[in-house]
């Protein structure tokens, strides 16, 4: 085929169009079949937006207009306009050009995302200066697929999981993922719901509080709501709940400080916050590694019959 022009709209038979890109989008059927009965009415009103991979133009966007004209009886072309872009580009515009149609979905955004960071080689805060967004937006994105387990994040593909309910999710250590999935299931558990249940197993401090969790979610969201019980469990004794509360704390702090490492939250830290934080992750470092050996060492003594 003869290339069409970079910059103008041409006519493009509808199967010289490539599908390249078209991993970083849903296919929603809903979608397709309103765009469909739209050009059997109207015809298209707008064209679509393609980038030239191997002298053929590859669909940036119009994915449902170019799916839909396909079932649309004697509709064999559509007008395309042919833009320049090498593939960093070319995805930032897939996020860009969406945003006045049906807006990507989180998880659409999450594949560009991460494209970008382990395909392009682009660090996370030039990811962000690319699509215009904050460097904590790049970070929730890539997170949302590095973070959750296989199953757990094929439900996400599927749509039979929120991006709101995976993020939850990602907060746990992933051998503890595929659990709560499976008590969300089992007891339908809502958006908020489920973020007490997350809350509770991460401030979990035995194995016994972590199996009442996922055995029992609702009861165990109903203990920490009564002032009366909040922070108390009946089998310590007062001081191993003081050393409890002081646990649970400690590792909410654990968890944030984890996936301010792992996000890259430092990276937007100016020179003289670096100066005075540097001694202090020096020290966490040291602390850290000094506790874990004394909690190990502990652990293995406890766990002694």
């Amino acid at each position: 085929m003869i290339p069409c022009p970079v910059g103008q709209v041409t006519a493009v038979r509808l199967d010289e169009l490539g599908d390249h890109f078209r991993r970083y989008r849903l296919r929603v059927p809903q979608a397709i079949q309103a765009m469909t009965q739209s050009l059997r009415r109207w015809g298209q009103c707008a064209p679509i937006v393609a980038t030239l991979r191997q002298e053929r133009p590859q669909v940036l966007d119009g994915f449902t207009r170019w799916e839909a004209a396909q079932q649309v009886r004697g509709m064999t072309t559509l007008s395309v306009r042919l833009v320049e872009l090498d593939d960093r580009h070319a995805k930032a515009a897939i996020y860009g050009l969406n945003q006045t149609g049906r807006r990507p979905y989180e998880l659409e955004e999450a594949w560009l995302v991460q494209a970008l960071v382990r395909e392009d080689g682009l660090a996370q805060s030039e990811v962000a200066e690319l699509m215009g967004r904050h460097k904590s937006w790049v970070c929730r994105r890539l997170a949302l697929l590095e973070k959750l387990s296989d199953d757990v994040r094929q439900e996400l593909e599927v749509g039979l999981l929120t991006p709101t309910a995976a993020r939850e999710i990602a907060r746990l250590p992933a051998g503890n993922q595929s659990e709560v999935l499976d008590v969300s299931r089992r007891e339908a558990l809502n958006g908020d719901e489920l973020s007490g249940v997350v809350r509770l197993l991460l401030g979990s401090v035995t194995d016994e509080q972590k199996q009442f969790v996922l055995a029992k979610p609702r009861d165990a969201l109903g203990h920490v709501a009564a002032p009366e019980q909040q922070g108390w469990d009946a089998r310590l004794s007062a001081r191993g709940n003081r050393v409890s509360k002081q646990m649970v704390v400690l590792l909410d702090r654990l968890a944030w400080v984890e996936n301010f490492l792992e996000c890259r939250g430092w990276t937007s830290l100016t020179a003289s916050d670096r100066l005075v934080l540097g001694p202090v992750f020096a020290r966490l470092a040291r602390d850290a590694t000094s506790v874990a050996e004394g909690a190990g060492d502990l652990a293995l003594e406890m766990n002694r019959p």
